[in-house]
């Protein structure tokens, strides 16, 4: 028996992370010409934005309650006590479908111990709250410490994004073609969070690709706190060179020196598109810090 953290792969946190923590990541599907495919599992980032800019068809679909039902199952035969951190309900389906497996899995192993959190988070705004808790879990801290703390992350996360084109916000529906048009010949970036319920918001428009990442670095200041000593999130649609600009503006102003980075995955980069950014940090200092 074992506090087992997993998590899914819209959380986005890096090879490094899952392999440090044998970390279990459930994939999302992507669908690409009419064939289903597993984000980190049979397509990974770096193939994918090169479809994505191909003008390829590309759809995704949240975990199901089968696919969850596969994944739980060796942990309520194993006797685990297990928290799964999960994408946002105000984006996706994938906690409804989490806890129908749940009840599932119930009926055959009563005393199995999951907890499932929606953390309303997207990105590395999860991915960050499941680096604390596999920390902490590490240095066997117990489960209600530990579900205090996603708790916390997920409640304090600050996201803000902006995208290198409206093409694939306009594709997702979450724009409309006469704003798409217009923004794109007026080279409008729009500055995009994940608002308290966990959806994405644009809450600004900014023109040009430079005024925007500086926006995105004030803001970053306007709303963050500790930045000096906590891990910053940053993350990328297949554009390194712009992120480590970002980095480079986080380091100078606010002497920012820890990060977590990683490639915008399939779950979000199939709606924003190659060239999105974003940076993710917490808006209230960690009180866990010291137990890591």
């Amino acid at each position: 028996m074992a506090l087992r953290i997993i998590t899914d792969s819209a959380s986005d946190v890096p090879r490094s992370l899952i392999e440090k923590y044998n970390l279990h990541v459930i994939p999302t599907p992507v669908v690409i010409e009419e064939k289903d495919y597993f984000d980190g599992e049979t397509i990974f980032p770096e193939e994918f934005y090169n479809i994505l800019r191909s003008g390829t068809d590309i759809k995704t679909y949240h975990i199901n309650s089968f696919m969850f039902h596969k994944n739980f199952e060796p942990y309520a035969k194993n006797g685990d006590e297990v928290i799964y951190v999960c994408f946002s309900t105000g984006i996706a389906g994938t906690f409804n479908a989490a806890n129908i497996a749940k009840q599932e899995l119930l009926e055959e192993y009563p005393d199995f111990d999951l907890t499932i959190v929606d953390s309303k988070c997207a990105s590395l705004g999860f991915g960050l709250a499941v680096e604390e808790a596999l920390k902490l879990a590490a240095n066997n801290v117990g489960k209600e410490t530990v579900l205090e703390a996603i708790n916390f992350f997920c409640d304090n996360m600050e996201h803000i994004f902006t995208v290198e084109t409206l093409e694939y916000l306009y594709k997702g529906g979450r724009l409309s073609r006469t704003s798409a048009i217009a923004g794109g010949l007026l080279d409008i970036k729009p500055i995009i969070e994940v608002n308290d319920a966990g959806a994405l918001r644009p809450i600004e428009k900014v023109r040009g690709r430079g005024k925007s990442l500086k926006r995105i670095v004030d803001i970053v200041g306007e709303r963050g706190k500790d930045l000096r000593e906590q891990t910053i999130g940053l993350v990328h649609g297949d554009d390194k060179k712009t992120l480590e600009e970002v980095k480079a503006m986080l380091t100078e102003k606010y002497g920012c020196k820890n990060f977590l980075e990683s490639y915008v995955g399939c779950a979000i980069g199939a709606h924003t598109g190659p060239g999105v950014i974003g940076v993710i940090f917490l808006g209230e200092e960690s009180p866990y810090k010291n137990l890591v």
